[in-house]
């Protein structure tokens, strides 16, 4: 059986269409479509079907994903064993993360480790923190850094960076000269609130209820997918909202918005690797891991 005609099936199954898969592989359609014929046709079972613009797995499609994607990680997994054997280290590796680290922390420390190693290719997949989980436990991703513990018995969690949740509100707001509020004055404020799965919604409502304030007390007036989304929301006066320190620290620089303390509470926040137990990590994966926690304690000692 031909690796590369399945990764081409691959491709065509996770882009849920054959041009895209064409053009992630560098191919033409007819020659993308060619290859999954062939495929069908040494194993004598249709594997993919075509519905409108919809591109499915069949039953015997889904079988044969699963192994694939298995068969060209070892391989993968064997190259890259043999360039580190060289001295030499390349391939890809794809990385799951929830908003904040994947967009604060992950960026600078990927580029950091191909300053090192230039020949790799890395590819970071934002999403929420629930995702992420579900993603480095069906195999989408080799591991994943969360901003929440989110317990599994399928995965193992190890805390790597730490943040810090603040109640962010926009310039003219009362609270803005405030040295504290209460979390009662908290309940009557609108309020923007994160998606579920996010690990700040996660995070901050754990919070919350430890310090007896249930959740459900505040004024949503908004939910919204992303932090960007509810920093521009809470600049045009929108509402207020608890985000990541990282996520607002020029924000607050500049004094476009102020941190304002709660009175009696703290959100402190870890990040967490999140791996597959009994998953063996590729060489790359192994590596870039070693460079993050390298650079975890450095940050922590400085």
């Amino acid at each position: 059986m031909d690796i590369h005609r399945l990764v081409v099936f691959c491709r065509v199954l996770e882009m849920g269409s054959f041009t895209k898969a064409a053009e992630a592989v560098c191919l033409t359609q007819p020659t993308v479509s060619e290859h999954v014929r062939a495929l069908e046709e040494t194993l004598g079972e249709k594997l993919i079907d075509r519905l409108g613009r919809e591109v499915l797995p069949t039953p015997a499609g889904k079988i044969l994903y699963q192994y694939a994607r298995d068969i060209i990680q070892l391989r993968d997994e064997a190259v890259q064993a043999l360039e580190k054997f060289k001295g030499n280290l390349s391939g890809a590796l794809l990385i799951g993360a929830s908003t904040i680290p994947g967009t604060y922390v992950l960026p600078e420390l990927i580029g950091s480790f191909k300053k090192s190693y230039p020949a790799i290719q890395i590819t970071l997949r934002i999403t929420d923190s629930a995702e992420v989980v579900a993603r480095t436990i069906d195999g989408g991703v080799e591991f994943g850094v969360i901003g929440a513990r989110l317990e599994d018995r399928r995965i193992v969690l190890e805390e790597a960076f730490s943040d810090e949740l603040v109640l962010a509100v926009f310039r003219d707001h009362p609270w803005a000269v405030r040295k504290s509020v209460s979390l009662e004055e908290l309940a009557g404020e609108p309020f923007i609130l994160r998606e579920r799965g996010s690990g700040t919604r996660i995070v901050m409502n754990q919070a919350l209820e430890a310090h007896g304030f249930s959740p459900t007390k505040l004024n949503i007036v908004a939910e919204m997918g992303s932090t960007e989304a509810i920093r521009q929301g809470i600049k045009a006066g929108i509402g207020i909202s608890i985000l990541s320190h990282r996520a607002v620290a020029e924000d607050l620089r500049h004094g476009s918005l102020f941190a304002v303390p709660l009175a009696g509470i703290r959100f402190s926040r870890p990040f967490f690797l999140v791996q597959r137990k009994n998953r063996q990590m590729s060489p790359l994966c192994s590596a870039f891991l070693n460079h993050l926690r390298f650079q975890a304690m450095k940050n922590e000692t400085s």
